[in-house]
């Protein structure tokens, strides 16, 4: 009997403790344009620098969509768009049922069986999950994914916990609930879907092959949905050096922006070397997360800007506002200022055109990076995005798109904005 108490309360400090670490996890966007992000880091980044040093573990830190990168596919945009939508629907629902299990106890209503609960039984957890995969896509790092699928299996152990206590507490009236509803969908739908809902004594070998099955499901998405992001963009590579847009629409100005790049004097002012493989991120000038891929100055320290709160409310509520948003606006809520004017005193690049027009702007930045492949070979293409490649930031150059002019051209630390934080690749 002791022994049966103390796996239950494992059980239930381990689920606990796990949705803790997912929500740290997963939460990392919101802590790192935080004023708070290097106590974050000081944490958490010798644990992504053990993580990245091992070739069995350095996945964990890479992500698994085009987080920084416009999804260019109508597939990409609706998983993108279903985070959002996961995030929000999966939190609200948690708060309805949290509030009906929680009341019903204070009330002494007695077994929760109304709402979600007519249905099936733990509509939190089934709450949970939605929102954590939403959050997941929202901030698709594989070590996100993993904690993921360890709170999926803790609290699908805690979930056959609870209804052996309901039952033992309220006998026949809970085995008769159970009978007409799911575990987790509706019993409708649960023959189709069935497997680990079964309460049975004989079901008992699923406790084993249910969280391999749902480590292999959720891990195994996260390499399918990367498989297809890497797929789905579009590279050019000439001499060594491959260029990737973040719009898609870019992607017909890498050859001016190659031309530009690839001049002899150009190549000597950033650091260019003829054996070395490079990848150049074609943006447009005030992309505002650019810092993530290099140390491009001030307002790229988004940690020091204090716009945590409407950055993450655009990027659940608006899913492409950080690149689709007019750069006079970007600049206009960095710097207090009417939009309207904010390009004639705030460009980024130093133009002061009062007539000039951010959405036909013809410059655009290419940050670029040395690649340093694992085994000392050579990478273009999708391969510069291979895991366990590492991504050294070198120069940035501001070009103008239609003739390859280059207006600046400015050598980088060898780091981020966050420093040696591993940032998204793609």
């Amino acid at each position: 009997m002791l022994r049966k108490k103390l796996e239950e309360r494992i059980t239930k400090v381990s689920a606990r403790i796990s949705i803790v670490v997912f929500f740290i996890m997963a939460f990392e966007i919101m802590i790192m344009i935080s004023p708070f992000a290097f106590f974050f880091y000081s944490v958490f980044n010798p644990i992504f620098h053990w993580l990245d040093k091992y070739r069995a573990t350095s996945w964990l830190t890479t992500f698994f969509l085009p987080h920084m990168i416009l999804p260019p596919t109508l597939f990409l945009k609706a998983v993108r768009v279903l985070g959002s939508v996961c995030f929000i629907a999966g939190s609200l629902t948690f708060i309805i049922c949290a509030l009906q299990v929680y009341l019903g106890k204070i009330f002494k209503w007695g077994i929760a069986s109304r709402g979600l609960y007519l249905y099936i039984r733990h509509p939190q957890y089934l709450a949970l999950a939605i929102w954590g995969i939403g959050l997941s896509i929202l901030w698709p790092r594989f070590i996100v994914l993993a904690s993921l699928s360890l709170m999926l299996v803790l609290y699908y152990f805690l979930s056959k916990d609870e209804e052996r206590r309901m039952l033992k507490q309220h006998g026949k009236a809970y085995q008769d609930y159970m009978s007409r509803t799911g575990m987790f969908v509706p019993k409708r739908i649960g023959g189709y879907v069935a497997f680990g809902q079964s309460s049975s004594a004989k079901s008992s070998w699923r406790y084993a092959v249910v969280p391999l099955l749902i480590i292999g499901i959720v891990i195994g998405t996260g390499f399918l949905l990367r498989a297809v992001s890497l797929s789905s963009l579009s590279f050019v590579t000439k001499d060594k050096v491959t260029l990737v847009s973040l719009l898609p629409e870019d992607n017909i100005l890498s050859p001016n922006v190659l031309k530009g790049i690839l001049r002899k004097s150009t190549r000597t002012s950033i650091g260019l070397e003829e054996d070395k493989d490079y990848l150049g991120y074609v943006m447009p000038v005030d992309y505002i997360m650019q810092g993530m891929i290099a140390d491009t100055g001030g307002e790229s320290h988004l940690f020091k800007q204090h716009h945590t709160i409407a950055m993450i409310s655009d990027w659940v509520l608006h899913p492409f506002q950080h690149l689709r948003a007019s750069p006079s606006l970007h600049m206009a809520q960095m710097h207090h200022v009417d939009p309207a004017v904010a390009r004639r005193h705030h460009c980024p690049i130093g133009l002061k055109d009062p007539g000039g027009d951010c959405d036909t702007c013809v410059y655009r930045r290419v940050i670029l990076v040395e690649i340093e492949p694992n085994d000392g070979g050579n990478l273009s293409g999708a391969g510069v995005f291979s895991i366990g490649v590492k991504r050294v930031p070198i120069s940035f150059v501001d070009i103008n798109v239609k003739t390859g002019e280059i207006l600046e051209a400015v050598k980088v630390q060898r780091s981020t904005a966050w420093q040696d934080v591993p940032t998204p690749g793609i």
